[in-house]
C-alpha cells in the first residue's frame, strides 16, 4: 500500500465518511482514494479556508470530528481566519496540510508551516515518515477529540507514493463526564443557591447535553432559564424561558435580569456581551459550572465554581435543595414571560422608496421559512436583530460565526452543516459585505451539490459598522458605501434562484419563492443604509 492509500483507509478507519477540501498535488492521491475504494464523500470547494469552516460546521452538528484537505503554502495560509474561528469555537476537527517535499526547501510553496498554525491556536501534528502515516493519522483525530480544537497534520508530498505495510491504529478518546466535587466549593455554591431569592438558570453551549436536567433545576428554584447566543433556542418551549441574556435581550428582560440576586451559569465562559462586560452581574451571586477549567474566570470571576459535569451537577443540586427542604424562589412567577421576551413588530411603511424595513422583513420570514430550519448566521451589523427576531428549533440547530469577529464565514458554515442536516433546509442570513468576502465564492459550490439553502443577503450598500461611525462623528460616509453588482442576479447567475426585494410586494414574491424552491434560493434585501438597526453589541 502507497502513504496516500494508507492515510485514507485511516480516515475509514474511524468510520469518517465526509471530506471537504481543495485538491493540490500534495493531497489530490488521497483524496481519490477516500472516495473511489473507500466510498466516502468529498465536497470540493472553491477557496481553501472555506474546507475548513465546512468542517467545523459539519463536525459539531454530526457529533463527529470534522475533515478538511488542503495542499500546502498559500493554501495552508488561506485558512488562518478559518483555523482560528474553529479554534475559539473549540470544535474538533482535523485538517489534512500537504507540506512540500522535505528534500526540496527551496521549492516556491515552502513555508514553516507549524508556525503558520502556531498563530491560529490550532495544533500542529507531524507525519513522521512514510512508516507512521496511519498511526500520526489516528493521533491527530485523538488530539482533535481530547484537545477540542482543530489539529493540522503536516503531510510532506514526498512521502506519498512511498510503500509500506498499513497497520490500523484507533486510539480511544476517553471522555466520560466529570463529576460533581465534593467539599468546599460544592457547599460553598449549594448555599449561594439556596439562599436566593430571585436566581436565574444561564446556560451556554457547552451544556447543550444537559438541557433535561437544567430545566428541572430551573423548575425546583422557580427560576427563569435564559442562554448565551451561541446556546440560542436551548429552552425552546419552557414556559420560562426569557431567551438570550446580555445585551441581546429585550430591554425588559434586561431589567429583569438586573434584579436578580443568583445567576447560576452553566457552559459558558461568561464573556462581555453575556454579562455586558460585568454590568449584569453586579450585586449578585454566580455560581459557574464548567467541564473545561481554563473556561473558568475566563472572562469573568465568578463567587463560586464546580468543575464538573453540567447535567450531574444540575442534578446534583436539585438533591441538596431537596434534602435541605429549600422551597422555591417564586421569582419566575412574578414575571411576563411574554412581555420578557417580545420585540417591537417592524413597520412595514417605515422605509423609503426601493427599500423594505429590515425588522419587518425578518418578521415575514420568521413566519415564512421552514420551521424545521437549521439557522446559521454571518457577522456584520445586521445579524444582532437577525439573533433577536429569527428563531432557531433547538441550540443544535443554530451556528452564529462570532467567535474571532470576521465576516464572510457564514456560506461555508451553511454548506457545512448541510451535509450533517441532509433532509433539512439550511437558513443563512448575511450581508452584502460577507457575502461579497466568502459568500461569493462558495455560493456555486450549494448549487453544485445540491443543497437545500435558503440565502438572505442584507444590502445595505455598505460596510455598515463602519458608516454609522462615520455618521457618528458627521463625517462623510462614502467611504463605506459600495455600488454592488445585483445580489439576485449573480445567485442567478451561479446556478441557484436570486430574487431582490425592494419593495413589500417584492418580500410576499420572494415568500412564494421560499415555498417553491427546487435549487438554492438567494433573497437580496435591498435596505436603506440611514435606516437599519444599531448593533446590540
Amino acid at each position: 500500500m502507497y502513504v496516500y492509500q494508507s492515510i485514507a483507509q485511516s480516515l475509514a478507519d474511524h468510520g469518517l465518511d465526509t471530506m471537504f477540501g481543495l485538491m493540490g498535488d500534495a493531497n489530490l492521491f488521497i483524496v481519490d482514494h477516500f472516495v473511489r475504494d473507500g466510498g466516502a464523500t468529498f465536497v470540493p470547494v472553491a477557496y481553501e479556508g472555506s474546507a475548513v469552516l465546512m468542517a467545523l460546521a459539519h463536525g459539531r452538528v454530526a457529533g463527529k470530528v470534522g475533515l478538511a484537505t488542503v495542499t500546502h503554502g498559500p493554501a495552508l495560509t488561506n485558512c488562518v481566519t478559518a483555523l482560528t474561528e474553529a479554534t475559539r469555537a473549540h470544535v474538533p476537527l482535523v485538517l489534512l496540510a500537504g507540506d512540500t517535499a522535505v528534500s526540496n526547501p527551496h521549492n516556491l510553496q515552502n513555508i514553516d508551516q507549524r508556525e503558520t498554525v502556531k498563530v491560529t491556536g490550532a495544533g500542529f501534528e507531524q507525519m513522521r515518515s512514510p512508516e507512521t502515516a496511519s498511526y500520526d493519522v489516528a493521533h491527530a483525530i485523538y488530539r482533535a477529540q481530547v484537545e477540542k480544537r482543530p489539529i493540522v497534520l503536516n503531510m510532506p508530498v514526498d512521502f506519498m507514493w512511498q510503500e509500506i505495510e498499513h497497520t490500523k491504529h484507533v486510539f480511544q478518546a476517553f471522555n466520560a463526564p466529570s463529576y460533581v466535587p465534593a467539599g468546599d466549593d460544592l457547599d460553598e455554591a449549594i448555599g449561594m443557591i439556596a439562599s436566593a431569592k430571585r436566581p436565574i438558570i444561564l446556560a451556554g453551549i457547552g451544556a447543550k447535553d444537559a438541557v433535561p436536567q437544567i430545566k428541572a433545576l430551573a423548575d425546583r428554584l422557580e427560576a427563569p432559564l435564559a442562554t448565551t447566543l451561541k446556546a440560542k433556542g436551548m429552552f425552546n418551549g419552557h414556559p420560562h424561558n426569557i431567551d438570550i441574556f446580555g445585551t441581546l435581550s429585550t430591554p425588559a428582560a434586561y431589567d429583569a435580569i438586573g434584579k436578580a440576586d443568583c445567576i447560576v451559569a452553566f457552559g459558558t465562559s461568561l464573556h462581555q456581551f453575556t454579562t455586558d462586560k460585568g454590568a449584569l452581574m453586579k450585586g449578585k451571586r454566580v455560581v459557574q459550572i464548567n467541564n473545561t477549567v481554563t473556561e473558568v474566570a475566563k472572562n469573568y470571576h465568578p463567587d463560586a465554581s464546580l468543575i464538573a459535569d453540567a447535567g450531574l451537577t444540575a442534578d446534583n443540586i436539585v438533591w441538596w435543595l431537596d434534602e435541605a427542604e429549600i422551597p422555591g424562589s417564586g421569582f419566575s412567577t412574578e414575571l411576563d414571560i411574554d412581555a420578557l421576551t417580545a420585540h417591537p413588530k417592524g413597520d412595514p411603511d417605515k422605509t423609503t422608496r426601493g427599500f423594505v424595513n429590515f425588522e419587518y422583513a425578518l418578521d415575514r420570514l420568521e413566519a415564512a421559512l421552514p420551521k424545521d430550519r437549521f439557522l446559521t448566521t454571518d457577522g456584520g451589523r445586521f445579524m444582532t436583530e437577525v439573533w433577536c427576531r429569527i428563531s432557531c428549533p433547538n441550540a443544535e440547530s443554530f451556528i452564529a460565526t462570532t467567535n474571532f469577529g470576521s465576516i464572510g464565514l457564514g456560506m461555508q458554515v451553511a454548506i457545512g452543516a448541510g451535509y450533517a442536516v441532509p433532509n433539512r433546509p439550511v437558513v443563512l442570513f448575511t450581508g452584502d459585505g460577507g457575502f461579497m468576502m466568502g459568500g461569493i465564492n462558495e455560493f456555486n459550490t450549494a448549487v453544485r451539490m445540491k443543497q437545500d439553502l435558503i440565502v438572505i443577503v442584507a444590502n445595505d450598500s455598505a460596510y455598515g459598522a463602519e458608516h454609522i461611525q462615520f455618521l457618528d462623528r458627521k463625517m462623510d460616509p462614502g467611504l463605506s458605501m459600495f455600488d454592488w453588482p445585483s445580489f439576485a442576479q449573480v445567485g442567478t447567475a451561479l446556478g441557484g434562484h436570486g430574487i431582490v426585494v425592494e419593495s413589500n410586494e417584492d418580500l410576499e414574491d420572494a415568500i412564494k419563492a421560499i415555498e417553491t424552491r427546487d435549487k438554492p434560493l438567494l433573497i437580496e434585501l435591498r435596505l436603506d443604509p440611514n435606516d437599519v438597526p444599531r448593533m446590540r453589541m
